[in-house]
């Protein structure tokens, strides 16, 4: 019999990455690491990661509250509660939240390798007291993503 998982809102495990908290509620144990899912809280005025690109996995965004800024190559899109995007491997993308309000994203990843690169980010943060885009790139790259710098 398979167990299923219920994680209820005092729930999941908590990584606090400075304007950015992930809140883990699935982490592929119960998926066979088909699916990892987050709830992302990005306070006002935060910019995103760096834009990048992942070559292995899908990654989803469900705006729960707030209006998140995506940025896709050279475009951008105002993303209200509501709001679904979808980002298949190889398109270049960031978010980020220039409101005043706090953002509030439902996260998934397809399959769940993201999940552990928000674990990193955060001992990379605790060893180093700061996440530059140097050290950011660097765990990304441990999980099939790369910085995009050329949005062709």
């Amino acid at each position: 019999m398979n167990d299923v998982s219920i994680v209820t809102p005092d729930d999941g495990e908590v990584i606090e990455l400075g304007r950015a908290r992930i809140r883990i509620l699935e982490d592929g144990g119960t998926t066979a690491h088909r699916l990892g899912i987050g709830e992302v809280t990005l306070a006002p005025h935060s910019p995103g990661p760096p834009q990048h690109r992942h070559a292995e996995h899908d990654e989803g965004f469900y705006i729960v509250s707030g209006t998140a800024r995506f940025t896709v190559g050279q475009q951008e899109y105002e993303a209200t509660a509501g709001t679904l995007v979808m980002v298949p491997p190889g398109v270049p993308h960031t978010f980020a939240n220039p409101g005043d309000e706090p953002v509030v994203m439902i996260n998934t990843f397809t399959p769940d390798l993201y999940v552990q690169y928000f674990r990193d980010l955060r001992d990379t943060l605790a060893a180093s007291g700061e996440l530059s885009p140097q050290a950011t790139a660097e765990v990304m790259g441990r999980y099939a993503t790369t910085p995009a710098t050329d949005f062709a």
